[in-house]
């Protein structure tokens, strides 16, 4: 089988390296210096829940307290350690 083979000459528009989009300066998808509140609402939250529950059980609130500062005193020692 014979096939013509030919040289296709490079065309001035054909990228010599691969090019990137560049990244938008700000993005309105992203909420940025919010971390703070956010920190407050889920520590509010967490303590709303533990006073719902003490209500109903003290013995259950007591459990969850001490499950929390265990976790919070475990993930510190973890982290400095």
């Amino acid at each position: 089988m014979n096939l013509y083979l030919q040289d296709i000459p490079a065309s001035e528009l054909a990228p010599k390296a691969v090019q990137g989009t560049p990244a938008p300066a700000q993005d309105p998808l992203i909420a940025r210096g919010l971390q703070k509140e956010q920190y407050a609402g889920i520590i509010g939250l967490a303590i709303a829940l533990i006073a719902a529950v003490g209500f109903f059980s003290r013995r259950v609130e007591y459990a969850i307290a001490f499950a929390l500062f265990l976790s919070v005193f475990l993930i510190a020692l973890f982290i400095f350690v």
